[in-house]
C-alpha cells in the first residue's frame, strides 16, 4: 500500500501538472523501494520482539522463532536498512540535499525504538507509526519537488506541496485511529507482555469511546476539506467520491465502535480502516479525473 500511495502520488498527480521534477522514473522507483524497504525492517523487527505477544494475539502468523531465527530476524532488520541507507545516500547526493539521508536513518531509529519500546507507551507508539505514514507521502515532497523549485515555479510548486500535506494529514489521522483500534483489538497479549498502552490504561470501552469521538473529529475535517476545497470548485464526481468512499465508512465505524465489545468486532473495524486508507489512496486519482473530466467539459 505504501509503494501504491506513492506511484499514484507522483503519477496520478504530480505528473499531470506539467511540472519538472527533480528525480526521473527509475530514481523515483528508487525512492519508493528504499520507503518500503524501511517499512519492510520494521516490520520484521517488531515481529522480532513480538514473539511472546502475537502467540496470543496472531497465533501461528509471526515466523520469527519458527521458519526464521531471532538472529535471522535480526539480521535481515541490519541489511533491508544499509540497503535503503545505500539508496537513500544516493539518491539525497543526486538531488544535492546530502541531509536528506537524515530522514532515512531517523526513521529506521524510530521503528527500531517503537519495535524495542515506545510501542509499550500509551499513545507514544501510535504516534511513531502514523508519523511514519505521512513521512511517507512528505518524502515524495522533499526529493521530487523542493529539489525542483525555482523563482518561476515557486507559487505552484508551494501549492503542490501544501495538497501532499493536506493528504499526508489524513494519512496520519486515520492510521493513529487504526493504530489504537489495533492496541483494542491486542490487548490481551500485550497486557501479558507489560505494555501499558491506551486500552490497558483506561479500559477497552473508554477506549473505544474515545476512538469513536476521534473518528467523528476526522469526519468533521473531511467535511469542511471537501467543501472548501472540492464542492465549492465544482469537483461533484470527488465530492461524492469523498462523501461515499471516506465519510460514510468514518461516521459507521464511530458508530459502532461506539458499541463494540468483542475481539472480532474490534478486528472488524481495524479492517475497515484500513479499506479508508486504501480509498484515501484512491480519491487523488478521482480529484484528477474530475479536474480532467471539467477542463474537456
Amino acid at each position: 500500500m505504501i509503494a501504491l500511495m506513492q506511484y499514484i502520488i507522483r503519477y496520478g498527480f504530480l505528473k499531470l501538472q506539467n511540472v519538472g521534477l527533480a528525480l526521473n522514473d527509475w530514481m523515483f522507483a528508487l525512492l519508493v523501494l528504499a520507503t518500503v524497504l524501511i517499512a519492510a525492517a520494521g516490520y520484521v523487527i517488531n515481529d522480532v520482539y513480538d514473539i511472546e505477544t502475537d502467540e496470543i494475539n496472531k497465533p501461528g502468523k509471526n515466523q520469527i522463532g519458527k521458519t526464521i531465527s531471532e538472529e535471522m530476524g535480526f539480521n535481515i532488520f541490519i541489511g533491508l536498512n544499509i540497503v535503503a541507507l545505500i539508496i537513500g545516500f544516493y539518491l539525497s547526493n543526486k538531488i544535492m540535499k546530502t541531509s536528506f539521508l537524515g530522514i532515512f536513518i531517523i526513521s529506521s531509529m524510530l521503528l527500531y525504538l517503537y519495535a524495542t519500546s515506545w510501542k509499550k507507551i500509551a499513545i507514544v507508539g501510535n504516534l511513531i507509526i502514523a508519523l511514519l505514514t505521512a513521512f511517507s507521502v512528505l518524502i515524495i515532497g522533499m526529493f521530487d519537488i523542493i529539489p525542483a523549485i525555482y523563482s518561476e515555479n515557486e507559487a505552484l510548486m508551494k501549492t503542490l506541496l501544501s495538497i501532499l500535506f493536506d493528504y499526508a494529514l489524513f494519512a496520519f489521522l486515520v492510521n493513529f485511529l487504526r493504530e489504537i483500534v489495533k492496541d483494542i483489538e491486542d490487548i490481551n497479549g500485550d497486557y501479558n507482555q507489560g505494555m501499558n498502552t491506551l486500552p490497558i490504561l483506561i479500559g477497552t470501552q473508554r477506549t473505544a469511546k474515545i476512538s469513536a469521538i476521534f473518528g467523528l473529529a476526522i469526519v468533521c475535517v473531511l467535511f469542511w476539506y471537501i467543501n472548501k476545497n472540492l464542492m465549492d470548485n465544482g469537483l461533484l464526481i470527488a465530492t461524492i467520491y469523498g462523501l461515499i468512499a471516506l465519510v460514510a465508512p468514518l461516521v459507521f465505524f464511530s458508530i459502532k465502535i461506539w458499541s463494540a465489545k468483542t475481539q472480532k468486532e474490534f478486528h472488524l473495524m481495524s479492517s475497515l480502516l484500513k479499506l479508508v486508507i486504501f480509498l484515501g489512496i484512491l480519491f487523488i486519482l478521482i480529484i484528477n479525473y474530475n479536474i480532467f473530466h471539467n477542463a474537456k467539459g
